[in-house]
């Protein structure tokens, strides 16, 4: 595994950022739960997931905070419209935006990327991605090579640079050591990313595992060797990857794709940490991608 150090830019803007990111959070208030109906941008309150980890989305699409004296890292900056509610939810736990150096990502799609062209600007922070993810990331909107390229919104796209980070190499910001897995398959650009998390002496590791589902506009044909070589045995090594993270804490893009609000806040029914989560989640993937290639192949005959 190699390492992938991106220093802070500056002695005095990291004895800023130290001086902000000490200072202890506010408790942020107890929340309702989602509503059943809940959409992408109904607004949630941020919950404590643990040690350094903070989640900062919405009802329906997952952003996370991990916390340092050096600063922050956000991962994911959700539709344009819940760039606004991530940013609310990061004053409410008591950070500032402007501590936040790096923002990296899930996927390219716009529910999960949109929003991180505002968070950007408002921060400051570089911006972290794979390059098929980057290149969407620069022009605002995704090319043929993605299955749901037909359905797709465009977004903003980013007016600066994105450093580009490989599989398997760790952003490193403070005592922050986050490794970038590379999971192709529901976009080319797909990323999950791992990490320790520490209370005291509780340690964890935590696994945002890249959305898996294997879904498309009606063009795309997961199946199609001729149209996209390479494409599905990709996939399919992602399944395994994810299978295989270190994962005690499982955290999904889509939160309900983990039932994470029913593991976090005041309301939680459900256990935080479970033994074989990933494993869990990718086999339920797998399962839903030799369906949907039995269908294509049935529509074929």
């Amino acid at each position: 595994m190699s390492a992938f150090r991106i220093l802070p830019p500056g002695l005095l803007l990291a004895a800023l950022a130290a001086g902000h990111a000490q200072a202890a959070p506010a408790a942020a208030a107890p929340a309702a739960r989602c509503p059943a109906d809940a959409g992408w941008d109904t607004p949630s309150a941020p919950h404590h997931i643990h040690g350094e980890t903070w989640f900062v989305g919405t009802c329906g699409i997952t952003a996370l905070l991990l916390t340092s004296p050096e600063g922050h890292v956000l991962l994911d900056g959700g539709t344009a419209r819940g760039a606004a509610l991530i940013e609310a939810n990061i004053r409410a736990l008591g950070f500032d935006l402007r501590d936040v150096r790096y923002i990296a990502g899930s996927h390219e799609h716009f529910d999960h990327a949109a929003g991180i062209a505002a968070l950007q600007k408002a921060s400051g922070a570089t911006v972290v991605a794979r390059a098929p993810a980057a290149e969407v990331l620069r022009t605002g909107r995704s090319g043929r090579g993605d299955p749901q390229y037909g359905v797709l919104e465009a977004f903003d796209p980013l007016p600066g640079e994105v450093r580009l980070i490989g599989d398997g190499q760790v952003l490193e910001l403070g005592p922050l050591r986050l490794t970038a897995h590379a999971t192709p398959g529901h976009t080319s650009g797909s990323t999950s990313w791992t990490w320790r998390s520490c209370e005291g002496q509780s340690c964890v590791d935590i696994a945002y595992a890249d959305s898996l589902t294997a879904i498309s506009d009606d063009q795309w044909r997961f199946g199609d060797e001729d149209a996209h070589p390479g494409y599905l045995a990709a996939f399919r090594r992602s399944l395994d990857a994810v299978a295989g993270l270190p994962c005690d804490i499982l955290v999904t893009p889509h939160p309900s794709a983990s039932d994470l609000l029913a593991r976090i806040g005041p309301g939680a029914d459900k256990p935080l940490a479970a033994p074989g989560a990933c494993r869990a989640y990718a086999d339920t993937a797998r399962e839903r991608l030799d369906r949907r290639l039995a269908e294509e192949e049935a529509g074929a005959r």
